[in-house]
């Protein structure tokens, strides 16, 4: 038999799924895999409810449909403070994971180079290697994540294609600042460099942290590609629905790549999510104090089991440092937790370029019931 694709010998399966997989096999509580275990907003499932019956049941527009665009425009332009043609400057797609899969085969040709901070979700070092291109990893530097100024800049001199930015950032919850991202735009103007965004965790930011999109700032909005999605904003990450924000040029060529993909985003859900689409403020205010107070909770949680952990300033996930316990192989770690303890969670090496083995990710997008079975579980790790 011939040989098959060599590109894939250079990452592994997703072990943020993985551990789902091993949660299960142990029924120890999840808290590696990002997803809530509550239900969405009763105005989506009734929404839902209503497509199941009425439909649309054939194919959309194949970059979503008139309405979906329409409503996503404007509630972005509302947040993002920029104008958007929803015929031009969208495309929605089947989750942020092809969101992001598309603008790097839309914006890289094969030996191109991409900068990617580390620590980073597991997805961009796949989707770079499945696109041709060549990562850059550029530290993230504990405890505050913060990036030397000096090592981006040496990074960019290298004459990469893009840059990806994760922000609020998986798995550390860093809320990249507007002075951060000033730096980072300047650089990407002064080397002509495209600048990739993942901002899925846009409404989940902790006080008195703020968003920025860097496609906001002057001169951004040309070489800025923001993906997103509405998985994590209206708690439906089944529903698998994404999409990318650009410049028409770049939309252009998202939508050839998006075609040919995933031809389209499910057609009765872009119905029933038009539902979430048309949610006021105080959604998002209630969506805001809501994680707030999960994150309270499960550190003050931590805190009392004497856990060490980086408080994030955004998303819901946290990365514990496991140093003390000794152990050299954080994914045998990781499966011996959900094993012996009952909780599940992702080991850290998969988010760094780092060998590091001394962090393990947890995520408290939870039932507060979950969240305190887990850390009750959680009490037998210093015995």
């Amino acid at each position: 038999m011939k040989q098959l694709s060599d590109r894939l010998d250079w990452f592994t399966e997703s072990i943020i799924r993985k551990m789902t997989r091993v949660a299960n096999q142990y029924g120890a509580i999840n808290l590696s895999q990002g997803f809530p275990d509550f239900d969405p907003p009763r105005e989506l499932i009734d929404a839902l409810k209503k497509a199941a019956d009425e439909g649309p049941h054939q194919y959309e527009i194949t970059w979503g449909s008139t309405e979906f665009r329409e409503k996503l425009a404007k509630k972005q332009k509302n947040f993002m403070g920029i104008d958007i043609n929803p015929e031009e400057n969208i495309v929605v797609t089947c989750g942020s994971t092809e969101a992001m899969m598309t603008a790097m085969l839309s914006v890289c040709n094969p030996g191109d180079k991409v900068i990617v901070f580390s620590p980073f979700y597991e997805n961009y070092t796949a989707d770079a290697i499945l696109s041709g291109a060549e990562p850059i990893y550029v530290p993230l530097i504990p405890p505050k994540f913060n990036f030397d100024r000096e090592e981006l800049r040496n990074a960019f001199k290298q004459n990469p294609k893009a840059l990806i930015l994760c922000n609020p950032s998986n798995p550390v919850g860093k809320v990249f600042t507007k002075e951060e991202l000033e730096y980072i735009a300047d650089l990407a103007k002064e080397y002509d460099t495209y600048v990739i965004t993942d901002e899925v965790y846009e409404h989940i930011v902790y006080k008195p942290n703020k968003h920025t999109y860097l496609s906001s700032l002057p001169g951004m909005f040309e070489r800025t590609i923001s993906c997103s999605s509405l998985s994590k904003t209206y708690s439906i990450t089944g529903w698998r629905l994404g999409y990318i924000i650009a410049s028409k040029e770049v939309i252009d060529n998202c939508k050839k790549v998006h075609d040919f993909l995933t031809v389209g985003a499910a057609a009765p859900l872009q119905k029933a999510a038009l539902a979430g689409l048309d949610l006021g403020q105080d959604y998002y205010d209630e969506l805001s104090e809501l994680y707030e107070r999960k994150r309270k909770l499960f550190l003050d949680g931590l805190d009392e089991i004497g856990l060490k952990y980086y408080e994030p300033q955004g998303a819901y996930y946290v990365l514990v440092d496991i140093s003390e316990f000794g152990e050299k192989d954080d994914y045998e770690f990781c499966k011996l937790l959900a094993k012996e303890i009952g909780v599940a969670a992702v080991p850290g090496s998969s988010f760094f370029r780092e060998p590091v083995t001394n962090y393990i990710r947890f995520h408290f997008a939870k039932k507060e019931e979950t969240l305190i079975e887990a850390l009750n579980r959680l009490k037998k790790l210093k015995k």
